[in-house]
């Protein structure tokens, strides 16, 4: 029994080893198969993830295209900020930017010695400041209003007219309020015919950022509003239920429930919001210069234009354009470091 069942079990112990065409037999086999797929779970190979999104990688390229040809190439262009670029030095503007004489950090120091570049700099925080105090809280205002509302059809109808004003140009919207509340408009044109005088809000200095700010709220909220009730669209209606059947009333529940759901959401904007905090309006702004005057309306991005672009002293333009770009990616950085010690993601992650 013995000599029969030793050599049995080395003879299936070697043939265990060994296929007798060479190859591991099938249990050898599929140990390694499985020891590589816990292996390569957590990442799959690159052919395998270009495979599967082939789809979405193509309808990204021409996205990637626009970007890398409309913002990231033109970048290389701040060099003019170190020159004293003269684009008529040449037949070809890009050949002219390597036969303009470098100046350095000239461009720079003339800048900060430029008292009307502070001037800028003052007012563009100044209605970044209120813009981010009345303007931003609106938005989640109106959303939390519109999902209240229990029928839909009138939810629909409040949420395209709010967002209808989105698509208007800049040139429509300040005709508008002139036509409200310019001298002529119609609230001058009611007090007069009431005995009063007329006044004329447009043309104002002292309530000039207030009219600006109103201005963005009536234009933008509707995109706001469509933000933040994507958002509470994910939250589960069982949570409500629960809360009302814990004893929870409406603002209970708006305060643990719709407020939490909404607040990643909220900070992710207030990161994007203060890195365009230097980003204040160019075309708005620019349309009502003349109206108030530069002292009230100044901003960086119509300061760049006036003393730079319209007086082709681009590489003052260029210089005063790449520090509003290093101003605004420190307040990107610095306002996500601040999402991140809340508790939330922000842009990205640590």
């Amino acid at each position: 029994m013995s000599h029969s069942t030793v050599p049995r079990s080395r003879a299936g112990a070697r043939a265990g080893k060994r296929a007798p065409d060479g190859n591991p037999p099938d249990g050898a086999t599929g140990r390694r198969a499985a020891g590589g797929a816990r292996q390569g779970a957590g990442k799959p190979a690159f052919r395998l993830r270009f495979g599967r999104d082939r789809t979405l990688i193509l309808m990204t390229l021409p996205a990637v295209a626009l970007l890398l040809v409309f913002t990231y190439i033109p970048v290389l262009g701040n060099v003019v900020a170190f020159q004293d670029y003269d684009p008529y030095l040449s037949d070809n503007g890009f050949v002219a930017i390597f036969e303009s004489p470098w100046t350095g950090l000239e461009n720079f120091q003339r800048i900060f010695a430029d008292s009307q570049f502070w001037h800028a700099v003052q007012n563009t925080f100044v209605l970044f400041l209120l813009q981010l105090v009345l303007y931003f809280p609106i938005p989640v205002a109106l959303a939390l209003l519109i999902n209240s509302v229990v029928r839909p059809r009138v939810r629909a109808v409040a949420q395209a007219v709010m967002y209808l004003p989105h698509f208007f140009s800049w040139v429509l919207v300040v005709t508008v309020f002139q036509q409200i509340f310019g001298g002529a408009g119609i609230i001058a044109q009611t007090l007069r015919r009431h005995g009063h005088q007329g006044i004329d809000l447009m043309t104002d200095p002292g309530i000039f950022k207030f009219l600006v700010t109103a201005e963005g709220v009536w234009k933008d909220a509707g995109w706001g509003i469509i933000v933040f009730l994507a958002a509470l669209s994910s939250v589960s209606p069982d949570l409500y239920e629960a809360a009302a059947m814990d004893g929870a009333g409406r603002w209970r529940r708006m305060w643990h429930i719709t407020l939490p759901a909404l607040r990643p959401v909220i900070a992710l904007l207030l990161v994007l919001r203060v890195g365009d905090a230097l980003t204040v309006g160019f075309e708005q702004l620019l349309l009502q210069r003349d109206a108030v005057g530069p002292g009230a309306s100044e901003v960086l991005d119509t300061y760049v234009w006036w003393n730079g672009i319209r007086n082709q002293d681009f590489g003052y333009a260029a210089a005063a354009g790449l520090i509003k770009g290093v101003v605004g990616l420190g307040l990107v950085l610095t306002a996500n470091k601040a999402a991140h010690l809340m508790g939330e993601q922000g842009v990205y992650e640590k």
